[in-house]
């Protein structure tokens, strides 16, 4: 990841402060360039949702020219705690049911083929490559703009994608 130091720099990540401040010290970008946006699971859904609008007006704004979205193995360990706590609570089964029964056969809105897939999302690779394809895609993302994909493994500061360190 080597970057222009001139370059200003989105990266798309999880929640956890760990991982900004691991970013913050990433090697030939100046830390005042690099921006942050957090959410839950780096995971855009929806080409025309919130996030992919916040990305859209920091490029603008902050004349981001590379974007990072970067995943963890935790946030997928993390959803389906949130998965099983939902389904550990009884005044839901007969919700969630009837939301099954609608993804099925109802409601186009859902892609996925029931509740747990969606609230799960897809694998991490998978998630963070296809949000790397929306944003990179998306008709009013700049086209100079470059756009990656960064996964990270937390417990030994270690980036899996691209191969390099953050120490």
């Amino acid at each position: 990841m080597y970057v222009d130091e001139k370059k200003k720099v989105l990266f798309v990540i999880g929640m956890e402060h760990k991982l900004e401040h691991l970013i913050k010290q990433v090697p030939h970008i100046n830390p005042e360039d690099i921006k942050v946006l957090q959410c839950y699971g780096p995971v855009i859904s929806q080409p025309f949702g919130d996030l992919m609008r916040d990305i859209i007006v920091s490029v603008y704004q902050e004349n981001v020219e590379e974007i990072f979205v970067a995943g963890t193995k935790d946030d997928q360990k993390n959803t389906r705690d949130v998965l099983n706590k939902i389904y550990e609570n009884k005044g839901l089964q007969k919700k969630i049911q009837t939301l099954n029964y609608l993804s099925k056969n109802c409601m186009p809105e859902f892609p996925e083929g029931n509740i747990s897939e969606w609230l799960e999302g897809h694998a991490l690779t998978d998630g963070v490559q296809n949000s790397v394809n929306i944003i990179r895609d998306h008709p009013l993302m700049p086209s100079h703009v470059k756009v990656h994909e960064l996964l990270i493994e937390k417990e030994n500061e270690k980036l899996i994608r691209p191969t390099i360190y953050i120490s």
